[in-house]
């Protein structure tokens, strides 16, 4: 268990009458890159939520790093180097690129309100390294030509980019990301999939990812859980996967029944 990133075990969620997750149990290397799939309603959204504390389990333990953070706050666990995007689109429309990116940088900054509004010398340091910071995490995403661009005025594909890039601006270790390539064309796809490769190499990030393009999901993912009724139906190679009769017969039976 020491040496997994992320550590779950017997991990639940129910919503009154509605079991979202029976029983979810993975282990998570650092530097590799997992999927998860599953039908629609399978549960794996909420088994993001669960990691990300934006929603507490109804039973389980999550450990992070060895520490456990079962029910943290999302702004707690973010700190401790869990970041996330999701299914819709959450970018701040009305701001600049670099702005959006920015913000997410803010989490570890160094300064007060008193100490902006004053402009010291010690604000104006922490912008400075948070503006760099900034921009190498948009040019990962070739979106540094874009940083003084209002954020709506990007098409969909670069929006879905700049969300990413936020989220690694959180110094993120761990990264969820949930339908990355939804609404996404076939260029666009490939793109994503080269750059999530990159910012695994060059950062050294561990990635889980929710993915219905199974194009993505078998070019980049090293290991798969797959969920079916709010339970891990099967897990384990691309290679692996592709052949299991299990996961076959979830998917051409209709799925699961769950959030």
């Amino acid at each position: 268990m020491e040496s997994k990133l992320l550590w779950i075990r017997g991990l639940s969620k129910s919503y009154r009458a509605l079991q979202a997750v029976s029983v979810f149990d993975a282990e998570i290397e650092a530097g590799r890159i997992y999927g998860l799939i599953g039908t629609n309603g399978a549960g794996k959204t909420t088994v993001l939520n669960l990691i990300s504390g934006l929603d507490k389990p109804s039973s389980g333990r999550i450990e992070f790093e060895g520490r456990d953070i079962t029910g943290m706050s999302p702004e707690k666990i973010t700190r401790r180097g869990i970041a996330r995007t999701f299914q819709n689109l959450r970018i701040f429309s009305t701001m600049t690129v670099l702005d959006n990116v920015m913000v997410a940088a803010q989490i570890d900054r160094r300064y007060n309100l008193l100490e902006a509004a004053l402009s010291t010398r010690g604000y104006r340091e922490g912008d400075r390294v948070q503006r760099k910071r900034a921009l190498e995490y948009l040019d990962i995403f070739n979106l540094a030509d874009l940083a003084s661009s209002s954020a709506k005025s990007l098409p969909y594909g670069y929006q879905r980019k700049l969300e990413i890039a936020r989220a690694l601006a959180t110094g993120a270790k761990l990264v969820l990301l949930d339908e990355p390539a939804a609404g996404m064309n076939g260029q666009e796809s490939a793109e994503l999939m080269e750059i999530i490769v990159k910012m695994r190499d060059t950062l050294g990030l561990t990635v889980i990812l929710i993915e219905h393009d199974m194009k993505v999901v078998m070019g980049i993912c090293e290991y798969i859980y797959v969920m079916a009724f709010g339970e891990i139906i099967d897990q384990g190679l691309p290679g692996e996967i592709v052949k299991s009769r299990r996961v076959i017969e979830a998917y051409l039976g209709g799925g699961g029944k769950n959030a």
